[in-house]
């Protein structure tokens, strides 16, 4: 699994491009399952260890916080 795009994996491919799909599909708020449903279609994304760990990055980084289950944007994050 390619954390950061290089020559040979495209942007889309790596987590950090997962971590932007995710971001992108993130409503108000959501369930880890919810989510999982709505993008696991997506080529880009792959397997649920791909998805997992675009969402620890997410969360490492805040641009997402986690509670009770609910995962929602961080607001502090984001740009107008």
């Amino acid at each position: 699994m390619i954390i950061l795009p290089d020559k040979t994996i495209r942007v889309g491919f790596s987590v950090v491009g997962v971590g932007a799909i995710l971001l992108q599909n993130i409503d108000s708020v959501e369930t880890v399952s919810s989510l999982w449903s709505k993008v696991k279609a997506y080529e880009e994304i792959g397997t649920f260890e791909k998805f997992i760990a675009a969402l620890v990055l997410l969360y490492s980084s805040g641009a997402i916080l986690y509670n009770n289950g609910v995962i929602e944007k961080n607001k502090k994050h984001e740009t107008s």
